[in-house]
């Protein structure tokens, strides 16, 4: 990402999609997009995201410019608004009083994401595109990752080794107790409050939006809650199916877990910023399962 200034000092953000800006170490199935949570990456992903979230009267950044033939990056090149305003994770630990009315802003925004009925799950570039996603559910999709990502944070850590049983048989009891769905919402998937940007005019942005898909609403609500802690509260959602969200929550931990520590195998620069949030989420996950 770039900001761009032009000769009359107005200014712009370039996407550039570009694998040698990529920290994350290649892995089996990056490039497969019926996966829900394959990497979010590419001009056609953005775009769709872009085009379903604007639909919905979700603040995204308006765009400029697009730019698919190659020639500026392995993905794509997208030029889009400028938002110098800070991040809501800037904001709320400035001022929570003056987060207040963009969270209510978020919440709404939320709401119409929820309000969406998609018949299938899975990127919004794949579902609306007539494609069909892997698995059969988005809690069989879950466990499935959730089991991948026990095996590789056990490899990497002996506390997780030592408690790789519990946590497998806690998957699976979570698992079996969540009852079918048909419908699924949109999702940001990663909406931590630094996905999320505040205009000039106090309303709450979403940026980082290529991995949008269709999926279960209480996938984003764990999310937004390991990421707020106290300051969720706003957001809080009524009807959230509980036996997914134990499910979720779980799979969520043991992800954060996992993904940084695959990525400390690579050549990440904040290595201490990535270990912390591995070691957090990790004692967070051994709590879930602590006889």
């Amino acid at each position: 990402m770039y900001r761009l200034v032009m000769d009359d000092a107005t200014t712009a953000v370039a996407y550039l999609w570009d694998e040698a800006e990529n920290y994350w170490p290649a892995a089996e199935g990056d490039d497969d997009l019926t996966d829900p949570f394959s990497p979010g990456l590419g001009i056609d992903l953005f775009q769709a995201a872009h085009a379903r979230l604007d639909a919905l009267g979700v603040r995204v950044p308006a765009l400029r410019l697009l730019d698919r033939d190659g020639a500026r990056g392995d993905g794509g090149l997208a030029i889009v608004e400028d938002l110098r305003g800070e991040s809501l994770e800037e904001l709320l630990a400035r001022d929570r009083h003056a987060a207040a009315p963009v969270m209510a802003r978020l919440a709404e925004s939320l709401e119409a994401m929820r309000g969406h009925r998609a018949p299938a799950y899975g990127k919004v570039a794949v579902v609306d595109g007539g494609g069909t996603s892997r698995g059969s559910s988005c809690e069989e999709v879950v466990l499935g990752r959730a089991l991948r990502d026990l095996a590789e944070a056990a490899s990497r850590d002996p506390r997780i080794a030592d408690t790789r049983d519990r946590l497998e048989e806690r998957l699976l009891g979570l698992a079996a107790a969540v009852r079918p769905r048909a419908q699924h919402a949109v999702v940001h998937g990663e909406l931590g409050p630094d996905h999320v940007r505040v205009d000039a005019d106090g309303n709450p942005v979403l940026i980082d939006i290529e991995g949008v898909m269709y999926f279960d609403v209480e996938w984003e609500h764990v999310f937004l809650r390991i990421r707020l802690h106290e300051a969720y509260k706003p957001l809080e959602a009524d009807g959230l199916d509980e036996d997914r969200l134990a499910l979720y929550l779980l799979a969520q931990r043991l992800s954060l877990t996992a993904g940084p520590l695959r990525l400390l195998d690579g050549d990440f620069p904040d290595r201490a910023f990535m270990a912390g949030i591995a070691e957090y989420n990790l004692k967070r996950a051994l709590e879930l399962v602590r006889p």
